[in-house]
């Protein structure tokens, strides 16, 4: 028999209160509270807890708290990146930074989904879809990323935008839903 934990990595829907489900968010809850109460006069400190909380963290990337997740260990950043102040990363699928990519305050990246349909989602029932952020992107501040969504390299997604759909390379995305507004040389 599946796991709620397998049917959860395959994408498929599954039901969060899970022991071994809610047993990884407790290890993250730790880890967060860890990273995000370090001393600032610690940044080793800090840094270690990122390290163990998220799945990977490049050289020479920074993460400003607080700093939440779900799991942890679904996120991957890239080197040289930095994610600012109040950031959300909801990882119940995977999430993943390119390299050099800028992350404003309060930006949220969303995987969870949940069904459209009001009886399985008030059963509790939800799945996800990964995001994938490419090098080089800046997002910023307050921008919200939605399940599914890829966003390809170079890539500027203004303030407070609300991406819904894939953003290709070397372009300037505004509004909600967010859209291209020019492309990038």
């Amino acid at each position: 028999m599946t796991s709620m934990k397998d049917k959860m990595l395959a994408g498929e829907l599954y039901l969060a209160d899970d022991p071994e489900i809610t047993a990884d968010r407790a290890r993250a809850a730790l880890l967060m509270e860890r990273f995000n109460t370090n001393p600032a006069t610690d940044p080793q400190a800090r840094l270690a807890a990122l390290r163990e909380l998220l799945g990977e963290v490049g050289e020479g990337t920074w993460v400003r708290p607080p700093f939440y997740c779900d799991y942890g260990w679904q996120i991957r950043i890239g080197p040289r990146s930095f994610v600012n102040y109040q950031s959300v990363f909801l990882d119940v699928a995977p999430i993943t930074l390119g390299a050099d990519v800028q992350v404003g305050p309060n930006v949220q990246l969303l995987t969870p989904t949940h069904p459209v349909e009001p009886g399985p989602r008030r059963d509790k029932w939800e799945a996800a879809k990964p995001i994938t952020i490419g090098n080089n992107v800046w997002l910023g501040g307050g921008a919200i990323v939605l399940a599914g969504v890829t966003i390809g390299a170079n890539t500027v997604v203004g303030a407070g935008a609300v991406v819904t759909r894939d953003l290709p390379a070397n372009v300037v995305a505004v509004g909600n839903p967010a859209r291209q507004v020019r492309e990038l040389t």
